[in-house]
């Protein structure tokens, strides 16, 4: 592997304290030394040159999402994930697009609780026309009018179809609601239907310059790059932007749950029941605890040895389907655990079994084989991201902005296997109680039930 050292930092005029640099883990082939720097206007920019493949992979994760938003926004960090793709002061709408597969490139963005993320995929030939269209539409998106109302249009019906329309997410909507009283936790990230109806253009611009600042955002590219080569670009198309005043940082604290919340949603559409818990953690993504949580949510859900898997669909046949998955952010987040019933299944009886499986891992704990295929499994999709562009760009960018160094991502495997049977369990019976859940029932009804009830 080849090093970057100094020169490269003397040569582009850069003092030793402006650049760092760490070695790539022996065990990932044709990776060279990671290397990071900050702008002035704060943009911190993680560079990790692999040159396996001639393509690199160009992510910019702002620090934004709906645990950012209020009453009166929810919606607006989905809303800009749309909104960016739209034109600038000097590209139409459509121009990105064109311009990036006519370089050979692709892109798509995600959405969360806490980050917004952009992803560009390309030839390393193409890198200075990435930096072009990244940094124009960091700095210079374009507020039409006839375009704001266009992309409302798209995001409504894409509620409609990811919430509205379906009977799981209709389900974790109203129960994200539920599970949090205080903190923005409880916005759903593509915003509450008023919301979305009501934004205004001021609204729009004003979330844009806070958020959208380059002290605001973390870049990390990986692939068949020079720094040197990444870092002139970076002075020429991003340093210009302007820094903004820091967000208000959201300081809110969610009150302990001292009882259990339940919620039951009808559906005239449903044709079958479904029952899931959200259960408050304690755990954000930074915390030491984190690695056990992940391993908890995968022995009680992951293949069809898990816990859930062989008690209600195929032991007791309560479910046809269960699974679980672990929320967690800037904040402590949600625990789910879910299962799918047969059309005609019995609730209660699902909920008996659930609740007996559950009681069981928290007071007598795990197997060691349990653990240790959580761990491999852990592990293993830890490496396999390990081997692409794609996987190291997103383990670095989470491990910067959650854990404040992305150097932290290769702490993840000696984390993982420092996690014991007797943590797995201790972290259950903290979790998994009945006092700690919000507990919600999807029960089908009848259209003639429906329409005289006033249910949908």
């Amino acid at each position: 592997m080849r090093l970057l050292h100094l020169t490269c930092a003397l040569a582009l005029g850069l003092s030793a304290s402006a650049m760092a640099t760490s070695p790539a883990p022996a065990s990932v082939p044709g990776s060279e030394a990671i290397v990071s720097k900050t702008l002035p206007n704060g943009l911190k920019i993680i560079v990790w040159p692999d040159h396996d493949i001639p393509n690199a992979s160009y992510y910019t994760f702002y620090k934004v999402g709906s645990r950012n938003e209020y009453p009166g926004i929810t919606g607006l960090a989905h809303y800009f994930e749309h909104m960016m793709f739209n034109g600038t002061t000097k590209r139409a709408p459509g121009e990105f697009d064109k311009q990036m597969e006519a370089a050979g490139g692709s892109n798509n963005a995600s959405t969360s609780n806490d980050l917004t993320i952009y992803t560009d995929w390309f030839p390393s030939s193409a890198l200075e026309t990435i930096f072009d269209l990244e940094g124009d539409r960091m700095g210079h998106l374009a507020f039409d009018p006839k375009v704001v109302e266009s992309e409302r249009g798209v995001v409504y019906s894409e509620r409609r179809s990811s919430v509205d329309n379906d009977n799981f997410g209709t389900l974790m909507e109203q129960m994200q609601a539920t599970a949090f009283i205080a903190h923005p936790y409880q916005f759903p990230t593509v915003g509450w239907p008023s919301d979305i109806e009501g934004w205004k253009l001021e609204d729009l611009k004003r979330f844009f310059k806070t958020y959208y600042a380059p002290n605001n955002a973390v870049l990390v590219i990986t692939g068949d790059v020079q720094p040197a080569q990444v870092f002139q670009l970076a002075d020429k198309y991003l340093a210009p932007l302007q820094k903004q005043p820091a967000p208000t940082p959201v300081t809110t604290v969610e009150p302990e749950q001292l009882g259990e919340r339940r919620l039951v949603v009808e559906r005239a559409d449903a044709q079958s029941p479904l029952l899931a818990y959200a259960f408050h953690s304690g755990i954000g993504a930074g915390s030491k605890d984190y690695p056990a949580l992940q391993l908890l949510a995968t022995i009680l859900s992951t293949g069809q040895s898990s816990r859930l898997h062989q008690r209600l669909v195929e032991r007791d046949q309560v479910a046809i389907d269960t699974g679980a998955f672990a929320e967690a952010g800037f904040d402590p987040g949600l625990l789910w655990v879910y299962a799918a019933l047969p059309p005609g299944g019995d609730l209660a009886k699902a909920e008996a079994v659930l609740d007996d499986e559950l009681a069981k891992i928290a007071t007598t704990g795990v197997q060691a084989a349990e653990l240790e295929k959580a761990r491999n499994l852990m592990l293993s999709g830890f490496w396999r991201g390990m081997a692409t562009i794609n996987g190291k760009a997103s383990a670095l960018g989470n491990a910067e902005i959650f854990s404040g160094d992305y150097r932290k991502a290769f702490d993840r495997p000696a984390a993982f296997e420092a996690v014991t049977a007797a943590d797995v369990q201790a972290l259950a019976a903290k979790i998994l109680r009945k006092q700690n859940r919000t507990t919600g029932l999807l029960k089908p009804v009848t259209v003639e039930a429906a329409s005289q009830e006033g249910v949908r």
